[in-house]
């Protein structure tokens, strides 16, 4: 359990990495909301429910691929020194101490 001190995880994630997603998804939604909305005025209220309901069913799991891959990407794991710990990690996050428990 000792070894895991001699690593520094950091997440480098900010939002502007998953924007670019977030607004593809949402176009998702909305042409799927159109379609539905053209089945609808069809008289078809049947598939129009199951369009939306395919579409996002089938976009979910392509969404959600991409937010932990990208989550995964910007995860640094970088090996430090026992003698020596930095007052800061890169990208000028502030170092942090493990959790104690209270006595």
């Amino acid at each position: 359990m000792n070894n895991i001190q001699k690593y520094r995880f950091i997440c480098t994630l900010t939002f502007g990495d998953i924007y670019g997603q977030i607004i593809v998804w949402l176009i998702v939604i909305f042409l799927s909301l159109a379609a539905a909305l053209a089945l609808m005025g069809a008289s078809r209220p049947v598939y129009a429910l199951a369009t939306v309901g395919l579409i996002l069913v089938l976009s979910l799991p392509f969404l959600l691929f991409a937010f932990v891959t990208t989550l995964f990407n910007h995860i640094e794991v970088t090996a430090t020194d026992a003698a020596t710990k930095p007052e800061t990690a890169p990208n000028n996050i502030p170092a942090q101490r493990p959790a104690q428990a209270a006595s």
